[in-house]
């Protein structure tokens, strides 16, 4: 069987961009000794979920995608022989911000990168739409050394349609890196994506960050990382409160399995969703 070890982190990140990102390469190394072949970090991983507030002082924490964060990761990377999923906040253009993952192979190379699509503005502390625009790579999938992998970022999760874009590419492992609150989305959080592995006979690594940040002060990151099965099964799960890096073997032969048992893909009728696509009015 083809296997893949797989590692997801979650941390308290409530500290100065350069001490959040030295944090992390500490725990990227720990993934790399526990023998992950690949690894994703939570979204904008260097510094506080900042969107609880709108202040344009954080439009300088962005930057461009061969800055000097992303450079960093693909020396660890190389390093470690790791390939590695790094979501930051992204400058386009001076003015133009996109909340950014990129995916770099165990080389050092970069291989793409996934801009989020959905962006919220809802609270209690997700004004969104004041930093970043959405999407507009579409959903790529990669080949890498540990198969083909797709990203989604956070709110893209509540949406069935990316998730099956990434199906449709033949994705056999998607990652969704988080920034998510116990107040709004704790039911959610393992109901959405072990649903999405089972429609779309995929692996899902659904990582969050912990703890309580600055400017959020009041509502609670809760953790509980997990990996999750084709057949929808949680396989490995982090705590709710504590940094960790959850390192999981995930069967890649499953997706083919599963996919071969239930033929979702063959029985779809695209020819009859045509209202899925109509703007409201």
């Amino acid at each position: 069987m083809a296997k893949v070890r797989a590692a997801l982190i979650q941390a308290h990140a409530n500290m100065p961009k350069e001490e959040a990102i030295k944090k992390h390469e500490e725990l990227i190394g720990e993934a790399a000794a526990k023998g992950a072949q690949i690894t994703c970090l939570q979204e904008i991983f260097f510094g506080p979920y900042f969107c609880a507030e709108q202040d344009p002082k954080w439009y300088d924490t962005a930057e461009r995608d061969d800055g000097p964060t992303v450079r960093r990761m693909q020396a660890l990377a190389k390093k470690h022989k790791m390939a590695l999923v790094v979501p930051f906040y992204e400058e386009a253009q001076t003015g133009v911000y996109y909340n950014t993952a990129v995916l770099i192979e165990n080389d050092g190379t970069v291989l793409g990168k996934y801009r989020k699509t959905h962006i919220p503005h809802v609270g209690p502390c997700f004004w969104e739409k004041f930093y970043f625009k959405p999407g507009n790579l579409g959903y790529p999938v990669w080949d890498t050394s540990v198969g083909r992998v797709g990203i989604l970022i956070c709110y893209d999760r509540h949406f069935p349609e990316p998730a099956r874009a990434l199906g449709l590419k033949g994705a056999e492992l998607v990652f969704n890196p988080s920034a998510t609150v116990k107040s709004l989305s704790r039911y959610l959080w393992e109901l959405e994506q072990p649903a999405h592995a089972v429609a779309n006979g995929y692996w899902i690594g659904a990582i969050n960050r912990v703890g309580v940040e600055k400017p959020l002060n009041e509502a609670q990151f809760y953790g509980s990382s997990y990996f999750c099965d084709p057949r929808g099964r949680i396989i490995g799960k982090a705590s709710e409160t504590e940094d960790e890096v959850l390192v999981c073997d995930l069967d890649m032969d499953m997706n083919r399995e599963v996919r071969n048992t239930w033929q979702f893909l063959r029985d779809r009728r695209p020819e009859s969703y045509e209202e899925l696509v109509r703007e409201l009015p």
